[in-house]
């Protein structure tokens, strides 16, 4: 036994030195395999994942919104232009020239020299006085108008053409009275370009005359009525819109004279005072694109004339050539016109009427050859010249007395 004890203390000894050199490298081992462990631990360990923040909702309160009323829609009334009756304007002016052109042409008539020194020395050359006998004589004249109006107010202008023809009949009832009456036709047409408008006015005036010598003295009165129809065209661009109305003319004229002769020439000064009224009838448009309706407009003119005649004869071969011109200061010292109500279903404007300028003149040629005692050819200009509108007239005549 006591032999087997330092056996097994040496057994016991050596396995206790293994013991403990196994636990000493297994130390060791643990130590050096901490890093790698830890950074095994660190590359294996997941990502730290942020919590998301939840942010509460945002609680709106509903909005209520009132119900979008959609007005109706009014869809605008057409309205009258305030050019779409230039036309019917240009006829209110054209009628008023017609009739104011007449009266001038039977007061020049009356008063005019040549036939003022033929009623006192109807011979020529110094024929005696005593053969002058009552006698009838009878006229025809043809004639031509180019007229023209500028703008002004509501009207954008206008261009006229007048032909027209004139009879008549006259008679020295007694000596130094002489009477006449005559019959004035004519056509005119209206263009009025910028307005797209046109139209017609036929017009029929009669007119009377009546002179008497005292001396070197003339007077004379004249007086015209006339009556006519006016036919517009109006373009829409959707068609013509087209009106029919008709048209009136009444005036007078009265004209002192005195006449101065110096051999075979003359100075003639003369002053007259003239009046006319015109009326023009309501109208209504049909055809077209939006056709108006126009009430009817008058139109008034109070003027005075004032100025001279001269001219000169030539006696040849049986035969007097006389030529003649005169001029005359115009003073229109009154005019009216009315307003013209335009209407387009219930819509309606108002436009002014149009008229001449305050003063203006007058200005006339003439030229006659007395073929015998009985018989007469002529030609006569005469011009009107205003500030916004001018006419100009040219006429030949004939002439025959018994």
């Amino acid at each position: 036994m006591r032999d087997d004890a330092p056996h097994l203390m040496r057994i016991a000894s050596s396995r206790t030195h293994r013991f403990g050199s196994a636990l000493i490298v297994g130390c060791i081992v643990a130590i050096a395999s901490l890093p790698t462990a830890a950074y095994a631990q660190f590359a294996a360990a997941p990502p730290t994942t942020t919590p998301p923040v939840t942010t509460p909702p945002v609680t709106t309160p509903p909005v209520t919104t009132p119900p979008i009323t959609t007005p109706p829609v009014v869809t605008p009334l057409p309205v009258p232009g305030r050019t779409d009756i230039n036309s019917a304007m240009s006829a209110g002016m054209a009628i008023t020239d017609l009739g104011s052109n007449f009266l001038r042409r039977l007061g020049n008539q009356a008063t005019y020299g040549f036939n003022t020194a033929l009623r006192s020395n109807p011979g020529g050359g110094g024929a005696s006085e005593s053969t002058e006998t009552p006698r009838y004589r009878t006229w025809g004249e043809l004639y031509g108008v180019s007229a023209r109006t500028s703008s002004q107010g509501d009207f954008v202008g206008d261009r006229r053409r007048t032909f027209g023809g004139v009879a008549g009949f006259g008679a020295r009832v007694a000596p130094g009275f002489n009477v006449g009456v005559s019959v004035d036709q004519s056509h005119t047409g209206i263009d009025v370009p910028l307005a797209l408008q046109s139209a017609t006015l036929d017009l029929t005036q009669i007119g009377v005359n009546a002179s008497l010598d005292k001396g070197p003295w003339t007077w004379a009165i004249a007086a015209v009525h006339g009556f006519g129809n006016i036919n517009s065209s109006r373009d829409t661009g959707l068609g013509l819109a087209k009106a029919g109305y008709n048209a009136r003319i009444d005036g007078v004229l009265t004209e002192l004279s005195y006449f101065w002769g110096i051999d075979q020439s003359r100075v003639v000064p003369k002053a007259a005072f003239e009046y006319v009224h015109s009326k023009t009838g309501s109208l209504q448009e049909f055809g077209g694109l939006d056709p108006v309706a126009a009430s009817g407009a008058t139109a008034e003119r109070s003027r005075f004339l004032i100025g001279a005649e001269v001219g000169h004869y030539w006696i040849f071969d049986g035969k007097i050539l006389d030529l003649s011109a005169y001029g005359k200061f115009v003073d229109n010292v009154s005019q009216k016109f009315d307003p013209i109500t335009v209407s387009l279903g219930p819509e309606s404007i108002t436009v002014q009427g149009i008229g001449e300028s305050r003063y203006g003149a007058d200005v006339g040629a003439a030229a006659s050859l007395m073929l015998s005692n009985t018989a007469r050819v002529y030609l006569n200009y005469d011009g009107k010249l205003r500030a916004a509108s001018q006419s100009h007239q040219g006429t030949v005549g004939v002439e025959f007395k018994w």
